[in-house]
């Protein structure tokens, strides 16, 4: 415990206050006393010793992030809306000719011998167009089995795949396979002319696995070209290419068709 002399001697002392002290400093760090006008200091200047206001530093600079943020909001709507968004259709065969050794089954479920849960089912087929007057390419995806649906006589499959349009590119697409009725899959982008594209694609099962029919409703992209936009034949079991088209002559087939 400290004594009472202790609290008188410490009570004897002066110290400098606290602005003298600032003060003295800081004459010592620069050289000259702030109180005495310095012949280099113009007369006119203003010197304030209070603190500096940073609030409209901080206004200006909030200001310009929500600025910058608002002006690349309003940018990205603006890009959106030069996007094309008319709907143009197109219609496409997909046919299993037998002789591109599709479908194959990679089986990973070992409790069964037939397809089960978690199957997958790697494909690819070709492509003709609507009319079925030209070859246009080929599908290439995965299926991976789901669901066994017996009441329906079908199965339900995760698909992921790709149409392949030759020179024009190639549109994907992803979603449910029902082998038993007519389903939507979402187009998840594309190449070429397809650059951009957006929408769904509907899947009608004619023949399972061997003929599928479907109708694009595509979105984002410019006008396709006239060669793709063909009155389809009305999708039946008995539909079939044309003999050019299936010969991939020079004149059933369009531009570098992918095969």
């Amino acid at each position: 415990m400290a004594s009472a002399s202790s609290f008188n001697t410490i009570s004897s002392l002066k110290f400098p206050t606290s602005e003298s002290s600032s003060q003295t400093q800081s004459q010592r760090l620069l050289g000259f006393n702030l109180s005495q006008k310095s012949s280099f200091i113009p007369q006119n200047l203003n010197l304030s010793t209070s603190h500096r206001d940073f609030s409209c530093s901080t206004r200006t600079s909030r200001n310009i992030t929500a600025k910058a943020f608002f002006f690349n909001k309003s940018k990205s709507r603006e890009d959106d809306s030069s996007r094309p968004s008319k709907v143009q259709e197109l219609h496409v065969y997909e046919i299993n000719e037998k002789d591109r050794n599709s479908p194959a089954i990679l089986k990973l479920n070992q409790k069964h011998q037939h397809l089960a849960l978690g199957d997958l089912v790697p494909f690819t087929n070709k492509l003709y167009s609507g009319d079925l007057q030209k070859r246009l390419g080929i599908t290439a995806g995965l299926c991976v089995l789901i669901q066994q649906v017996p009441e329906k006589k079908g199965d339900r499959y995760e698909a992921i795949y790709s149409f392949f349009f030759g020179d024009y590119g190639h549109i994907s697409v992803q979603g449910a396979y029902l082998t038993y009725e007519d389903t939507y899959l979402a187009i998840t982008g594309g190449s070429g002319i397809f650059e951009g594209v957006y929408g769904q694609v509907k899947l009608r099962q004619i023949v399972f696995p061997y003929k599928l029919f479907y109708t694009f409703y595509l979105r984002g992209i410019p006008d396709l070209p006239k060669e793709l936009i063909v009155k389809p034949v009305e999708p039946s079991p008995n539909v079939e290419p044309a003999p050019a088209a299936k010969a991939t002559e020079a004149h059933g087939v369009i531009c570098n068709f992918t095969n």
